[in-house]
Parts: structure tokens; sequence; C-alpha cells
């Protein structure tokens, strides 16, 4: 079967819609020859003459009558799916975006995120998935919209991505630890017991090599005597009994009220948490609207 030629569909809108060929012809920005070329074109696919002369005026026949709203209807179609999108109605947006987050997002961000999205557009649903690995199958097959981590080595190489907040390691005990009573050294610190935090979480390599590398390196080793698979259980652990728990600070800011902070005795990396989102996804208004809020949410 002949593949149809489309340019003829916005012949016919204009000739039924202007109701001659001057007419199409300055319409189409074409010459009256090139239009009558084209008309007759049209004629031989259609079968039909569609326009006929009375006297000194052309009509439609009862095909070209039959075909003016269809034709008209397929080129605004047309005209409104090759265009540009939209402006985006964040008032009647009506979506849900599922997100993958590391332990600390929700309960330090979510709040502000929620509220902000709530406010702008109404019609949105949050979803929000914890993350216990590092791959990013999730996102290269659609099953989240966007991911919130540190950017590895393994990351997928088609993935954008952008940083929202630098972060670093801080030591978390129970108010009134033998800790908080005296000042902090890498000895004192090492002495302790250690309650260490073994799953994907913000941290410069795949596990927690640097706080004992750095340890190491000043000639002291820590005992862990208890891991578990996140912060927030980190935390809870340390603030009831005498563990001592090594966090992100800006990640457990809400997890770690009324515990005893302190700057760690030793030099640790700082680390970048990032979002993650795939191409398919970059020029998408609302998902571009989503990454905004996110960031606003993250900032200081």
């Amino acid at each position: 079967m002949p593949r149809p030629d489309l340019n003829l569909l916005i012949t016919l809108n204009a000739l039924l819609s202007e109701g001659s060929i001057v007419g199409a012809a300055k319409r189409l920005k074409l010459s009256p020859s090139a239009m009558s070329r084209a008309v007759a074109r049209l004629r031989k696919t259609t079968g039909d003459p569609l326009m006929v002369r009375i006297g000194r005026e052309l009509v439609p026949t009862p095909r070209a009558l039959e075909l003016r709203e269809r034709a008209a209807q397929l080129v605004r179609d047309a005209e409104m799916l090759l265009g540009p999108a939209e402006a985006l109605d964040l008032a009647s947006l009506a979506r849900t975006f599922t997100l993958r987050t590391g332990d600390g997002f929700v309960e330090n961000f979510g709040h502000r995120l929620i509220e902000a999205i709530h406010r702008e557009a109404p019609g949105v649903r949050l979803r929000f998935m914890q993350k216990t690995g590092e791959d990013n199958e999730a996102l290269l097959t659609g099953a989240v919209d966007l991911e919130t981590g540190v950017v590895r080595q393994k990351a997928h190489p088609e993935l954008r991505t952008q940083a929202l907040f630098v972060d670093r390691f801080i030591g978390v005990v129970r108010k009134g630890h033998p800790l908080s009573q005296r000042e902090i050294t890498p000895s004192s610190y090492a002495a302790g017991l250690h309650v260490d935090v073994l799953r994907h979480v913000p941290l410069p390599e795949a596990d927690a090599g640097p706080i004992d590398s750095a340890l190491t390196t000043a000639g002291f080793e820590r005992k862990v005597s208890v891991a578990v698979g996140g912060f927030s259980s980190a935390l809870a652990l340390a603030r009831a009994s005498d563990l001592i728990a090594t966090v992100p600070r800006r990640h457990t800011e809400t997890l770690r009220e009324d515990m005893f902070c302190f700057e760690l005795p030793f030099l640790l990396p700082k680390i970048s948490v990032s979002m993650l989102w795939h191409p398919r996804l970059h020029e998408d208004q609302a998902h571009r609207w989503l990454r905004g809020q996110i960031r606003n949410a993250c900032a200081e």
C-alpha cells in the first residue's frame, strides 16, 4: 500500500477553509501555479474534484464538505503534537512522583518539600522509597522518577546529576555520656564502643573505610560492637546506651535531637549529596519543577 503524502492534508485543510485556490495559495505562501498542482494531486488522491466552479465561484462537493471538519481537526492535532509543550499549570497538575532516598532524607527535608509542593501544586503526590542499594536500576527502568545520594564511579553514565549539599561526619552520643564530659581525642573516641551502619549510606566509599583508615593513620582502632541498617537505628541505640554513632551532620539533623554532638578528632573527606534522574525526564516541565523544589528544600 503506498504511503500517503501527509503534506496534502495541510493543502486540503487550506483549500477547504479558504474556499478558493487563490486564498489557499496565500495562506500557504505558495504561487497560484504551485497551488494548482497541489490541488490536482489532491483530486487524484481523493478521487474527487473537491471544488467545482458554478458561475464565477468555486463550491465544495459533498465529499469536500464531509472532509472539511475532519481535515481541520487532524491539522490542529498535528500542530499540537509537534509543537512545544504548553506552559505547566501547577494548580491543575495531577501527578505522582516516586523518589528513592537515603536514610534520613525524609525526616530532615521531607516536610519542607511537601509543604512547598502542596502550596504550588496541591494535586501532586510524593511516594518515597527507601534506598537500600547502590544500583540505579530503578531509575533506568522508570520505576522511580528521582534518587538522592552520593554519586559513585559505578553510577550509570547516562544518568543526569546535580549536587544538593555538602555534608560532613560528626560523632553523636547520649547526653551525659563520658565523652560529653571531657576533651575528645582520637584515643578517647577509639576507646569507646561504636555502632556502625552497614548499608548504602552517603559515604565516599562503599563502606565505613574512611573512619577506620583515619584512625589507623593516627595509630588507633575502634571497636564496633553492633552494626545496624540505618542512621535512625544507630542514633536510637546511641541515645539509649553508651554506644558512639558516627553519622552525616545534615542528613541526621532531626534524628539526633537531645543528643550530644561533637566534631571528630580526625579529618574525614566531606561528602556531596546529589539528586539523580534519567535523561528521558530532563526536559519534562513537571519533573524540572520538582527538581527545583528539592533543591530549595535542601538549601541551607
